[in-house]
């Protein structure tokens, strides 16, 4: 295969399993479904074997197995899916393998095989260093379990380790939230995400606001709190070059660069989403729906309906106005990139600027957006306004 001339793919794996669920929590997840894993797993490599007859013209870059707790996988289930990933696809000799994972559940035990099987990149959940936060939260470690995953993710030999924390909670202070941006810091991960929190209907943190049990999250104290992450991971050696990522030089996450370009990715597992050959698509959300639709094997030889499978719930083939807008919207995220006017011209056979001309002009003006010859980015004061830009974009 010329790995010079062929696409690069995406993949997103989804383990929609956990054994706790957290009070923020909006994402397609269960607990006490432990019986299901088994044929879960069975059922994700059938999909990947459908999925991968399609793709032989792509090459894969990214892997990134999200949740849900990846992490409470065992040895010999990852075994499994890995070897149907290799069966299916061609994966690059270098591309970027994530595991997301809970703090609890990483020791070197664990995290060895899992380093030797090809996982190169690791993604924790510390969202905070206040254990009052993390009891808000309903997550099931403190703090010091997030020093040892550390520790112990190191001692296997992960070199690209990347932190998750969480800010705009109610009750949190800028005191805490300091705290949190120094432990996080003083752990030296090559790569941060920092998430605003947003109440999410059917979650228990927005009932109890609802309810009148915690506060609602104060907008303008979460901004001072990314003002602040900002500064302090400035001042440590972070770049940042996506609205809530940050990263050591040459730590970029390949992965989400691949959605934040909106190139092509494919989604598998309960509930999550892909965009490839111009279709976006959702997959069943319930796991003993998509189960029973992969398994038994179906005898689908072909990927003539790529990236479709029989567990895909919605699907719809993008008209060129929309794969536009959500493009621009992706990009313009991109903090130091923004949107490459040839690139996007090549993709779209027009320019940005002329496209959207009285917008971007007034934005410019606004202070809202930088333009020059080469890209279109946001202003450090359009990043705070960004959801504005984005809607009228759309």
């Amino acid at each position: 295969m010329n790995f010079v001339s062929t696409p690069l793919l995406s993949i997103y794996l989804h383990i929609p399993f956990c054994k706790t669920k957290c009070s923020y929590c909006a994402f397609n997840t269960y607990t006490q479904f432990d019986h299901l894993v088994d044929r879960f797993v069975d059922a994700l490599g059938e999909e990947l074997r459908i999925t991968g007859a399609g793709a032989a013209a792509y090459r894969v870059h990214t892997v990134f197995f999200g949740g849900g707790t990846p992490s409470l996988l065992s040895h010999a289930q990852f075994e499994r899916i890995f070897a149907a990933l290799n069966a299916s696809f061609t994966l690059l000799p270098d591309a970027e393998i994530t595991i997301e994972a809970n703090p609890n559940d990483l020791d070197r035990a664990y995290l060895a095989p899992l380093r030797a099987l090809g996982v190169n990149r690791l993604s924790i959940g510390m969202q905070s260093s206040s254990e009052m936060e993390l009891r808000l939260f309903d997550r099931r470690h403190d703090n010091e379990a997030v020093v040892r995953a550390v520790d112990a993710a190191r001692g296997a030999g992960f070199d690209n380790l990347n932190l998750d924390v969480i800010y705009g909670v109610p009750q949190q202070t800028m005191t805490t939230w300091a705290a949190t941006l120094r432990q996080m810091i003083a752990l030296q991960p090559d790569h941060a995400s920092l998430y605003a929190l947003s109440l999410e209907e059917g979650t228990s943190m927005h009932t109890w606001v609802e309810r009148g049990k915690l506060p609602a999250p104060d907008d303008d104290l979460a901004a001072d709190m990314y003002d602040l992450a900002t500064e302090m991971l400035a001042a440590a050696g972070y770049g940042q070059y996506e609205i809530s990522n940050w990263a050591k030089p040459g730590h970029e996450c390949r992965h989400n660069l691949q959605y934040w370009y909106n190139d092509a990715y494919i989604g598998l597992g309960p509930g999550a989403h892909g965009f490839a050959n111009g279709v976006r698509y959702s997959v069943i959300r319930s796991p003993q729906r998509y189960i029973a639709a992969l398994l038994p094997p179906s005898q689908q030889p072909t990927g003539a309906a790529f990236p479709l499978t029989p567990a895909v719930d919605e699907a719809t083939t993008l008209a060129r106005d929309d794969e536009i807008a959500e493009t621009l919207i992706m990009w313009l995220r991109l903090t130091r990139e923004g949107v490459d006017r040839a690139r996007f011209a090549r993709r779209f056979g027009v320019d940005l600027v002329d496209l959207h001309r009285p917008l971007i002009e007034r934005f410019t003006r606004d202070g809202l957006l930088q333009v020059d010859e080469t890209r279109v980015r946001l202003t450090d004061r359009g990043r705070m306004l960004s959801n504005v830009i984005f809607r009228e974009l759309v």
